[in-house]
This record gives structure tokens, C-alpha cells and sequence, in this order.
């Protein structure tokens, strides 16, 4: 088959060697290597159950992450980049993304991953100050990150991200500036700029009353600023948490914001897959069970696709959530996620999609935005300016009716699913 749809390819790795206080993604520290491999050979099923559903597809972005996808040994590393191309039809010029934590790389692995294919790295670093890094219960120093970041340039790695995060314990805009000046001086192609966001159930949930945190006018200041500076320097604020260099955005991540089909493998991991929206339970042990078992997918799949009925699917041993999305979910599941895109919303592109009228449907409720200054049209598109971009989440509870699922959009909105 010549024209295969595209697709992203979402792996997830829920390994970690320390968790991080304000972390709530789905990962476990303390584990040895016979569960590592376990994961793998699990994951590595998964791959194959796959496999015939995704035939009318081919893979143009890879996103391995977690979780820390470095901690895993070698071998299993290999074994699920081998897998994803044994499985599936993987393009020529695929974006091929690894998270890395510098605590947890070589540069042996580092050189053996970019043979195998592996093209982009984001690595993160998340400030360059000792004490911020030791609040947020880092592994790692800024010289770690130092000697990946150069190691990696030296394995020929040429599309590099760095996370950085404001708004974190002890920061003050003086510090925070000094971490831009140190990330933009390593002249990466990507950056991408998280608000901390203090999560349920994490170590600083339960101690948010006593985090020393940056007031909410600072924390303000950082994003604006923050903005203001890496423009300056060449990136483009292209998502409200993300810049790049031209032509160095994240495709796969674009494929979350645009609404475009992605197929999350893994315990944990989100999919929007042939009009579906899925996840996978957040349990290890359960998930390699289900898979050990011959479970595997709850007998969904078959050679032609997804023949069960939700009910039927939600039911089953590996899933956690599943649901078809309804045309007038569609439509508000693209407000909410292309919104978060410096270009917005084109009212012709948006029209041509879903045959509706933006304007007559949107433009009354937007426009106390654009006369506040929060968000822009240009006779098309309708865009948030910086200031619309930090309060975005207030700004579209207010004009979009979620549902009971809207939970889900939100955390692959913000990254939650990478």
C-alpha cells in the first residue's frame, strides 16, 4: 500500500531510578532488571498485537518516554527500538524522540541509540541551580547535564530538546534567568518551558504548605519573561510551553495539539486511534500479566481493525479508559488542543475540517478576550497572545462545555502523555 495514513508511535517507559517530588506520571522507582526485562517482553507483544491494526499506517514520529526510558539496560533498549521496526512501518525521515535523564546516560548508549535510530533527545535539566534541582529531588547536577548534553552533540545527535521549569521552590527571576542564559548559551534546537504544577498525590501535595514557592506575580513574570527572552534568541513560541528554532518543532508532539492520530504502547499510555481514545491501566504488574496471559488487547483488535463495542473493550484486563468520539467531541477537542498553538485557529482551515462556521459558532464568546488583550484575529485566525497562553486553561472552561472525558485531552494537552 503506496498511501498509508500517518501515524505517531507513543512507547512508555515507567522506570525511573528516583521519583521526582512533583512528578505524577505513571512510573516506579527501586525496580531491578528482571522487571525491566519483563516490561520489555511485554511491551514487546503489545508491539505485535499491534501490528496488523496499524498496517494502513505508516510511522512518521517515535516518541520513547516515561518515565525515564534510560534506565533500562541496553539490551532492552534494543530490543524495543528492533521491535518498533519489525512491527511497524517506520518512514525514512521519522522524527525519533528519546527522553533522557543525565544521570542515566553515556556516552556509549548514547552513540549505540543514535545508530539504531534514534534522532532527537530531550533531555532534562530543569534548572541550573544546585538548590532548585536538590527541591525538585533531582538526580542529577548541572554538570551531568553538561557532559550528556556535550556527549551527545559528539554522538551526532543534531535535534536536541532541554525541559526547564519555572515557578519551582526557591527560584527567584534572577536564578531563572541564569538558566536561560545557560541553556540558550548550549544553543539547542528546542526548549520547552514547564509551569510547575503542584499534582495530587506527589510528595509536594503533601507538603505544599510549607514549599517555599515563588509568589504568583514572580511566577508570572518568569513565563513573560521567559518568552520575551527566547524569542530574542532566535526561538519561536510555537505552544504555550514549547519554542524551537525554525523547523525543529516537535512533530509528534504537534500530532497531540492538531488532533492527528497517535497509538500509545505501554502501561499508562494514551492512544487516539482509529476514531477511539484509549488508555492502558496504570499497573505494571497488571499489564504484563494481561500480556503474559494472551489477554493482550482483550481480543479487540483483529485483521480489519476494532470490532468491539466500548463496553465490551472497557471491560477488559489492560484497558482503563475507552471511548468513541462523538462529531461534536471532535469539534471541541480541536478548540481546546489547537488553541495551545501560537497559529490558533484558522476559521477556513476550520471549516474545511468540520464544515462549521467558527466565527458564528465562537466569535461572539472570544471576543472579550480579543478586546482584553488575551487573545488576536486577524480576519481568519484566532490566536492567545502571551497573556491569553498563561491563563488559556480559565479561558476555555469558559468557552467550551467539557464532558466527563475531558480529563483525558487535558493531561495529553499538557504533556501528561508526552
Amino acid at each position: 500500500m503506496t498511501n498509508k495514513l500517518p501515524l505517531g508511535l507513543y512507547i512508555h517507559i515507567p522506570f525511573c531510578k528516583s521519583k521526582c517530588a512533583y512528578c505524577d506520571f505513571y512510573s516506579m522507582s527501586g525496580t531491578n532488571d528482571d522487571d525491566m526485562r519483563r516490561y520489555t517482553d511485554a511491551l514487546l507483544l503489545q508491539m505485535e498485537d499491534y501490528s496488523k491494526a496499524a498496517s494502513a499506517y505508516r510511522v512518521d514520529t517515535v516518541f520513547i518516554g516515561g518515565g525515564t526510558p534510560t534506565v533500562l539496560p541496553v539490551k532492552c533498549m534494543a530490543d524495543i527500538i528492533n521491535g518498533i521496526h519489525r512491527c511497524f512501518d517506520v518512514s525514512k525521515g521519522a522524527e525519533f524522540t528519546m527522553e533522557a535523564n543525565p544521570a542515566t546516560i553515556s556516552p556509549s548508549t548514547l552513540s549505540k541509540w543514535r545508530r539504531a535510530g534514534v534522532n532527537r533527545l530531550s533531555i532534562g535539566l530543569q534548572s541550573a541551580n544546585s538548590d532548585e534541582l536538590s527541591a525538585l529531588s533531582r538526580i542529577h547536577t548541572k554538570t551531568d547535564f553538561e557532559a550528556s548534553y556535550l556527549a551527545a552533540r559528539k554522538a551526532g545527535y543534531e535535534n536536541i530538546n532541554v525541559d526547564i521549569m519555572f515557578g519551582i521552590p526557591f527560584q527567584t527571576l534572577e536564578s531563572f534567568t541564569r538558566t536561560l542564559d545557560y541553556v540558550t548559551s548550549l544553543e539547542p534546537e528546542h526548549i520547552s518551558m514547564y509551569g510547575l504544577k503542584i499534582e495530587d498525590g506527589t510528595p509536594f501535595a503533601l507538603s505544599r504548605d510549607t514549599l517555599v514557592l515563588p509568589d504568583e506575580d514572580t511566577e508570572a513574570d518568569m513565563y513573560f519573561d521567559g518568552i520575551r527572552y527566547l524569542e530574542a534568541k532566535g526561538f519561536r513560541h510555537y505552544e504555550i510551553s514549547n519554542f524551537a528554532l525554525p523547523g525543529y518543532e516537535c512533530r509528534h508532539n504537534l500530532k497531540y495539539w492538531n488532533c492527528d492520530e497517535y497509538l500509545g504502547l505501554g502501561c499508562a499510555a494514551h492512544s487516539y486511534f482509529r476514531g477511539l481514545r484509549f488508555s492502558f491501566k496504570r499497573n505494571m504488574g497488571l499489564y504484563c500479566d494481561a500480556l503474559e496471559a494472551d489477554i493482550s488487547s482483550g481480543g479487540m483488535l483483529t485483521d480489519d481493525g476494532i470490532s468491539l463495542t466500548s463496553e465490551q473493550y472497557g471491560a477488559t484486563e489492560l484497558i482503563d479508559e475507552l471511548y468513541t468520539i462523538s462529531p461534536e467531541e471532535r469539534v471541541g477537542e480541536y478548540i481546546m488542543l489547537r488553541l495551545r498553538l501560537s497559529d490558533g485557529i484558522s476559521s477556513s482551515r476550520f471549516r474545511e475540517r468540520f464544515g462549521l462556521n467558527f466565527d458564528a459558532l465562537y466569535g461572539r464568546r472570544l471576543k472579550v478576550y480579543i478586546d482584553n488583550g488575551f487573545m488576536t484575529y486577524d480576519g481568519d485566525s484566532y490566536a492567545f497572545t502571551p497573556k491569553g497562553m498563561y491563563v488559556s486553561s480559565y479561558i476555555l472552561s469558559n468557552i467550551l462545555d467539557f464532558d466527563e472525558n475531558s480529563h483525558i485531552i487535558t493531561s495529553i494537552a499538557d504533556g501528561s502523555d508526552k
